[in-house]
């Protein structure tokens, strides 16, 4: 059963529609062969009719900057750059993917609510809000640093959670991530497929995110929308998620399916998520709608996909106000840590997560495996009995100075 689209005629919630199909029919004003560079498109989700040119001057380029840089990229459109090509510094954010993974602890509440849950679809309603959640993330628009191969990034008892990620691979980047309460486990292989379209880009998610309710050992397996970045080298970049979040409970057979609606003409459909929790038999039972910037609601709906009368929308998850003043420096050390590595010649084994001999389908491709092996559990508690780290056992460990999160630049 697909997602739902707006119908004004048939009732909010009732018309289904499979998720990808509107995003071709997105009524998005655009500019073709502007400044003489054929095949670029320029993008403003607000714009009206006589702001085409003024839009594409803005942005974080200068003029000379952009025709240099465009020179150098036009050779790579419809190619996979995640790692082939070598990026300027002036489009990263002063964090790596590792810490990327991590944003997604910050409502990690939402899984402590979900495992509490009595009811199967509620269950479902906070687990998915939480997947939600990393979204509003989506509107710092910068890239974060692919990490270096070995790198490690650690985050402590942020509510009771401990959260590890190691970067397991380098040619394609892929990245391992495991966290830990009470109440769940959260597991991650990442690994990104892109397609460079000029002055946008497609990114493709092909990863396995799977999250262990502790109570009942229930599973839930997650499969993100893909993502496009809109405006990268003309105009002021900005990012769109149309298409499926598909969340399954694999103890169950249940799911919810939310559909990230496109971003249509003057804005419209911008950040909007319409959805449902469905039953085993993909009958639907709670609609949940709301945007990813802000917040997400649910409310029992009937056979139909409508409403229960009697009932209302409620709130499950809201944002929180974004930190001021939170950027730090990394790309020297990034390089001085890659010299260091290859002046050793040093073979590289994931010091974290094992390699398995699992294979995961995904929609964008397979994707290689890794679990977490434990061994971090146990360094952690001899970190944390010893009075300093000079204290630990060298010897049985490589030091790794970006093994700690909180790790000073300056």
């Amino acid at each position: 059963m697909g997602s739902p689209k707006k119908d004004q005629n048939k009732g909010f919630f009732s018309a289904m529609t499979s998720g990808l199909s509107l995003f071709g029919n997105a009524m998005h004003r655009s500019v073709n062969g502007l400044l003489g560079y054929e095949g670029v498109e320029v993008i403003n989700p607000e714009g009206g009719k006589e702001d085409a040119e003024e839009e594409a001057h803005r942005g974080r380029w200068k003029q000379e900057e952009r025709e240099s840089y465009w020179k150098m990229m036009h050779k790579y459109i419809g190619s996979d750059v995640t790692s082939m090509v070598t990026l300027p510094v002036l489009i990263f954010e002063p964090m790596t993917m590792l810490q990327k993974i991590a944003e997604l602890m910050e409502y990690s509440y939402l899984l402590d609510q979900a495992d509490e849950c009595e009811d199967p679809y509620l269950r479902l309603v906070y687990a998915s809000s939480w997947a939600i959640s990393v979204y509003h993330a989506y509107q710092r628009t910068w890239k974060p640093f692919n990490p270096i191969i070995g790198e490690t990034y650690e985050m402590v008892n942020h509510g009771g959670i401990t959260f590890i990620s190691e970067q397991v691979s380098h040619h394609p980047p892929m990245s391992a991530g495991h966290a830990e309460n009470e109440h769940f486990t959260y597991d991650v292989t990442s690994k990104l497929k892109t397609k460079f379209l000029g002055n946008s880009l497609d990114v493709y998610p092909v990863g396995r995110t799977r999250v262990t309710l502790k109570r009942d050992g229930v599973v839930l397996d997650l499969v993100p929308p893909p993502t496009k970045v809109n405006n990268l080298i003309f105009g002021r970049t900005w990012v769109d998620s149309p298409g499926e979040m598909i969340m399954t409970n694999l103890t169950t057979g249940d799911k919810v399916v939310l559909y990230f609606q496109p971003c249509g003409w003057f804005g419209a459909g911008r950040y909007e998520v319409d959805g449902y929790v469905y039953n085993a038999a993909e009958e639907p039972k709670i609609l949940m709608t709301g945007k990813w910037n802000e917040s997400m609601s649910y409310q029992p709906c009937d056979m139909e996909g409508e409403p229960l009368q009697g009932t209302e929308l409620k709130e499950v998850w809201h944002v929180a106000d974004t930190p001021k003043n939170d950027k730090f420096q990394l790309e020297e050390r990034q390089r001085a840590e890659k010299r260091t590595r290859e002046g050793k010649g040093h073979q590289f084994t994931p010091r974290w997560f094992d390699l398995t001999d699992e294979i995961s389908a995904t929609p964008w491709g397979d994707l290689e495996i890794y679990s977490f092996n434990g061994k971090y559990t146990e360094h952690r508690a001899t970190v944390d009995s010893s009075d300093s780290i000079d204290e630990v056992d060298m010897a049985s460990i490589e030091f790794n100075p970006w093994q700690y999160g909180n790790l000073s630049t300056e």
